[in-house]
């Protein structure tokens, strides 16, 4: 099958892999070598090209690196997922890249972008967390943690012995699979994206996400997301878009909370946009966080 194209979608200039805790991560690369480097984090069952219409937009004056996250795209599977190993990764691309840079994440990617920003914070100048504030919080999200953990713990053993997704006939079911999940997203961005985050084989098409992701980070609580936000030493901006989605908004309130500990925040909202707003609006998108990187 020929590779899709997308209106504004560009190919990465340099593919690179960088080890990480004993794993392979895939980066892709937008922009001059010796420009100043922006780091791109994907949201959950993702991967580095949800950026490839937002990079090149960018990459007039920064250079892009957009991370496959383990078990994600072209990087390689781990036997488990938590949070903090997600954070390290991204850790361990801004040491490989060895000089200050800026970070931006979207949704899972925005959350975890938040958390290296806090504990490396000498190698990031600014951070731009686009609708990554995580989830309301809900009754499961009240448990007592021993409770929570063993939630999770079932969880993990059930998939454990799922190595492998389901083939679907054709990538127009996967498609439609995605397209069901998450509708603000067109039928033909849909197809370039999943084109590479998929891979056919003999009995059809099959996500390269592991399976297992779907076990969650373990327990914790949403009342923890805002106080840890104190801790940021550089700049944020907070990205949302307009328009409800399957993810999202957050209830204004709760929102306003969380970002109330950022102690340097700078806020957007796209308009005409949902929980991808860098996939639906990414012109002005990359506006927005290009005003925010020249501030």
């Amino acid at each position: 099958m020929q590779p899709p194209s997308f209106p504004g979608a560009q190919e990465p200039e340099r593919q690179q892999v960088v080890e990480s805790l004993g794993l392979r991560l895939n980066v892709l690369e937008w922009g001059h070598r010796d420009a100043t480097p922006v780091v791109l984090c994907h949201g959950m069952f993702d991967h580095g090209r949800s950026f490839a219409t937002l990079a090149p937009l960018l990459a007039r004056r920064f250079r892009l690196i957009a991370i496959d996250a383990r078990g994600h795209g072209d990087s390689d599977w781990a036997d488990a997922y938590h949070w903090p190993i997600d954070v390290a990764d991204i850790v361990s691309v801004l040491r490989w890249l060895g000089r200050p840079c800026h970070l931006v994440g979207h949704s899972k990617g925005g959350g975890q972008a938040t958390d290296a920003a806090r504990i490396a914070p000498q190698a990031v100048r600014k951070l731009v967390n686009i609708d990554g504030f995580g989830p309301p919080p809900f009754p499961e999200m009240l448990q007592e943690i021993p409770e929570r953990m063993a939630q999770h713990l079932d969880a993990r053993r059930r998939r454990g012995a799922q190595h492998a997704w389901r083939p679907y006939a054709s990538l127009d079911d996967l498609i439609e699979r995605r397209k069901a999940q998450n509708p603000r997203l067109s039928r033909e961005w849909l197809r370039y994206f999943l084109y590479h985050g998929a891979r056919e084989s003999e009995d059809g098409w099959r996500w390269k996400c592991d399976p297992i992701m779907g076990d969650g980070f373990g327990p914790w609580r949403p009342d923890w997301i805002g106080p840890s936000y104190a801790s940021l030493e550089m700049p944020m901006l907070a990205v949302v878009g307009s328009e409800q989605d399957t993810w999202g908004l957050l209830p204004g309130p709760v929102l306003k909370e969380r970002l109330a500990h950022v102690k340097q925040l700078s806020r957007c909202t796209i308009h005409g946009a949902g929980h991808f707003a860098h996939i639906e609006q990414p012109a002005e998108t990359a506006a927005a966080i290009l005003d925010f990187l020249d501030s």
